[in-house]
C-alpha cells in the first residue's frame, strides 16, 4: 500500500490548493502519523511529570517557617525555597525554544548523550513544573484555611494535610489550568524541532520541501493540531464536569425544616 502511494502522480501547477493538501497528506501519511505519535508522546509524558513536579513545588512554597522551628530546619527550608525560586524564575522568564537548545546541547557538551526525545520531555517537564508550581500554590491558598487547621489539629503533618485534605480540594480549582497547560504543551512541541525531535512541524517542513509546497504541508499539520486539541479539550470538559459532581441535589436542611 505504501509503495502504491509513492507512485501517485503529483498534482500539476494548475491544480488547486485542496488537491495539493490531499496529495501531501496521502503521500506523506506515514511521516505525519509518526510525527503525531512523537508529538503526543513528548507532550503527554512531559506534562504528567511536570504536573507531579509542579505539585511538589506548590506544596514547598506553602510551607511556612516559624520562629520557634529548629535552626537546622530553617536553614534547609530556606535553601530549598531559594533553589525553587531560582528554578521557577529561570523557566518562566526564558523561551522554551532556548531552553531546548541549552538543555540538549549543554548536556551533550558535558558528554551526556541524551536523545532529542528525552531532551524534549525534559524541557516540557521543567517548563510545566515551573508554571504549575505557582498555579498549585494559588490553588492551595484558595482552599479554606480551616481545612488545614482541622487536619493539623487531628495530628496530621503539613505534608499529610496537604496531600490528603488540601490538594484534593485544590485540584478541582486548578484543573482547568492543568488542561490549558497540556493543550499549550501539545502545541509548543513544535519548537522542539530545533533539537531534532521528529514532531509535526519538522514533518511538515520535510514534506513541504520535497515539492516546495510548504503552505500546503503546514495546513495539513494545522488540521492535525486542530483535531488533537479539539478531542482533548472535549475530554477535559467531561472530566471537569465529573469532578464538580452533581448539581441536582437537595440540601438536607430542607428536610429538617419540614
Amino acid at each position: 500500500m505504501g509503495n502504491l502511494l509513492m507512485l501517485v502522480a503529483a498534482p500539476t501547477k494548475d491544480s488547486g490548493l485542496l488537491e495539493w493538501i490531499i496529495f501531501m497528506a496521502t503521500k506523506y501519511s506515514n511521516i505525519f502519523l509518526k510525527a503525531t505519535w512523537a508529538t503526543l508522546y513528548v507532550a503527554v509524558i512531559g506534562t504528567i511529570l511536570g504536573f507531579i513536579l509542579g505539585f511538589v513545588i506548590g506544596v514547598i512554597n506553602t510551607i511556612k517557617i516559624h520562629e520557634g522551628d529548629n535552626f537546622l530546619k530553617k536553614i534547609i527550608f530556606k535553601i530549598i525555597k531559594a533553589i525553587v525560586l531560582v528554578y521557577v524564575e529561570i523557566f518562566r522568564d526564558t523561551p522554551m525554544i532556548v531552553q531546548g537548545m541549552v538543555i540538549y546541547y549543554g548536556l551533550r557538551q558535558g558528554n551526556i548523550m541524551i536523545t532529542s526525545i528525552l531532551a524534549g520531555i525534559l524541557v516540557i517537564l521543567l517548563n510545566t513544573g515551573a508554571y504549575m508550581g505557582e498555579t498549585v500554590r494559588g490553588g492551595i491558598n484558595s482552599v479554606d484555611p480551616g481545612q488545614k487547621e482541622g487536619a493539623l489539629a487531628m495530628g496530621m503533618s503539613h505534608v499529610g494535610a496537604m496531600f490528603y485534605v488540601i490538594v484534593p480540594q485544590a485540584l478541582k480549582n486548578i484543573f482547568p489550568e492543568m488542561a490549558n497547560t497540556f493543550l499549550n504543551n501539545l502545541k509548543m512541541t513544535s519548537v522542539l524541532n530545533v533539537i531534532g525531535v521528529s514532531e509535526l512541524f519538522l514533518a511538515a517542513k520535510t514534506a513541504g520541501g520535497s515539492y516546495y509546497k510548504y503552505f500546503e504541508a503546514y495546513l495539513v499539520i494545522a488540521i492535525i493540531y486542530l483535531v488533537l486539541c479539539f478531542f482533548f479539550n472535549r475530554i477535559f470538559m467531561i472530566l471537569e464536569k465529573k469532578m464538580k459532581g452533581r448539581n441536582d441535589y437537595e440540601l438536607a436542611t430542607e428536610y429538617l425544616e419540614n
